[in-house]
């Protein structure tokens, strides 16, 4: 294949964001009356947009889902949230608590992951567009990319009113629109199911890395056409990609 761009997920992928999204999930519980969850329980929340992860943490804080399923690899996240029974006042609410305090520290804790710099300057060497979009809320996630990154990628896309959130392709789509390249010159990075399908659904190739919010089984479930192990690894498959000839 002829591989133009690379598009990344950001939260556990390009970087380590986890006590960032639990500090505002937090103070978002605290100031809704609730005790605040576990840094680790927020890999099972995160991914997925902040109304989803506003309902999974009143769903854990008061008790309609048990802390056991966090750790369930076969547990349908998507079928737990939506038979949460909660209104639809309650949970805009919430997210709108949630975007606040993460915008007011979008760079509490957060860290490009060891050899992620490295690599994206490899391939930006090497002549590819990079980008990164995100289920992140869009001002939170360009904060965050600027911080870490400066401008080394090319285009930063979170979540915005008129974007369907992941799995929906329609943003890696625009994405890939804006790199001026095919879906199919496209691959696709994430840590979580909810990419996995997102760059299928775009008609991408999909790469699961193995360093981020979830495990190995559930990026292969949901489409993985490969595994990442460490960021070093990505100039490799970029460039085994490139040997391949398709048509």
């Amino acid at each position: 294949m002829k591989v133009k761009a690379c598009i990344f997920d950001l939260d556990g992928t390009v970087l380590y964001t986890l006590e960032s999204i639990a500090l505002a999930g937090n103070r978002m519980l605290e100031s809704m009356g609730y005790a605040g969850r576990p840094v680790e329980e927020y890999r099972y929340y995160c991914g997925d947009g902040s109304d989803n992860l506003v309902k999974r943490v009143l769903g854990v804080s008061e008790g309609l889902i048990p802390v056991s399923v966090l750790e369930d690899e076969s547990a349908d996240w998507t079928r737990i949230t939506e038979a949460l029974p909660y209104s639809r006042e309650r949970i805009e609410a919430g997210s709108a608590l949630n975007r606040r305090f993460l915008a007011e520290q979008p760079l509490y804790r957060v860290h490009p992951y060891e050899g992620m710099p490295e690599a994206l300057s490899a391939l930006k060497e090497m002549g590819l567009r990079l980008a990164v979009f995100s289920n992140k809320p869009d001002a939170s996630a360009k904060a965050a990319i600027k911080g870490a990154y400066g401008g080394l990628f090319d285009h930063v896309q979170g979540q915005t009113e008129g974007i369907p959130i992941k799995p929906d392709p329609a943003g890696a789509l625009l994405t890939a629109e804006a790199l001026r390249a095919d879906p199919s010159e496209c691959v696709y990075f994430g840590d979580t199911w909810t990419d996995m399908r997102t760059g299928k659904s775009a008609g991408m190739y999909t790469a699961g890395v193995l360093w981020g919010y979830r495990p190995a089984a559930e990026l292969l479930a949901n489409g993985a056409d490969a595994l990442v192990r460490s960021p070093d690894e990505i100039p490799d498959l970029i460039r085994r990609l490139s040997r391949v000839r398709t048509g």
